[in-house]
């Protein structure tokens, strides 16, 4: 892992690997660069780089207040500064989508392209009410294999995954404790933000989406999917009539990006970029 220093001091962790059209890869509110071990092997002539968000994997923590889309947003754009990149393709799962959306709005000359991975401008709240479940919630089991058994069954949506994939999983986001468990390798404070956050009345995030109008753009939708629905989809798709898509079977929030359909519209989002 490499570091650099965000505007506020913390040293924040990246991978950077490859050579070729650098993607930004942002991952989901709890998750961290280890969440596209699954798809990183395919993704030719792409220059991959993968930052831990500040509070997340080997990044510092910090105040819970700064662990919000803006600052994440801004973090990305520092190390984009730091690589001295002018521009940058984002591929975003769930909280990255959105990071990446409001760049769109906000940077959009930074910008080479955008693909999210399950996510759009309404977020369904059936599935807000199961990240909330488990967020900040520390681990029950005591072993990495314990761990994936659990998650292979409360996995909601996803059907025909090996186990040898919820052990890998498990091992992206956990980590022994020293005490004989696990934990979470993320800042239980998360939470903490996260339900600041929704104390705010929700703005509209269709803007955001608009945005990306003029840049190639992807979308990675899981067909069971509790976050991201259909007539979102299908908006989305009315709005950037240009946009790759692929619906991805037997998988709900979040597809792991190397299933055909997923790695089909990766491949065809790079070429447009091209």
């Amino acid at each position: 892992m490499k570091t650099f220093q965000s505007t506020d001091g913390l040293t924040l962790a990246y991978r950077d690997e490859g050579e070729g059209l650098p993607v930004i890869a942002l991952a989901g509110l709890t998750r961290n660069g280890d969440d596209f071990n699954f798809v990183a092997p395919h993704l030719e002539g792409v220059r991959l780089i993968r930052p831990d968000y500040r509070g997340r994997g080997q990044s510092d923590w910090a105040p819970y207040q700064s662990y919000t889309i803006q600052v994440e947003a801004m973090d990305a754009l520092h190390l984009m500064d730091h690589l001295g990149l002018e521009q940058a393709a984002i591929l975003g799962t769930s909280r990255g989508g959105l990071i990446a959306m409001g760049m769109a709005a906000t940077v959009h000359e930074r910008l080479l392209g955008v693909c999210l991975n399950d996510i759009g401008p309404v977020i369904d709240p059936d599935g807000l009410e199961v990240i909330m479940g488990y967020l900040g919630v520390p681990p029950s089991a005591k072993s990495f294999e314990a761990a994936a058994e659990t998650r292979a069954r409360v996995m909601d949506g996803f059907d025909n995954v090996p186990m040898s994939r919820w052990l890998e999983e498990v091992h992206n986001i956990l980590e022994e404790d020293g005490k004989g468990g696990l934990k979470n390798r993320y800042d239980p404070a998360l939470r903490d933000a996260v339900i600041e956050a929704g104390a705010q009345p929700i703005p509209d995030l269709w803007p955001l989406f608009d945005a990306l109008n003029g840049l190639p753009a992807a979308l990675i939708h899981g067909a069971n999917s509790n976050l991201l629905s259909d007539a979102t989809v299908a908006e989305m798709r009315r709005r950037h009539p240009g946009m790759e898509y692929a619906k991805v079977p037997d998988r709900g929030h979040v597809p792991f990006l190397d299933e055909p359909e997923a790695l089909a519209v990766l491949k065809a989002w790079i070429e447009d970029m091209r």
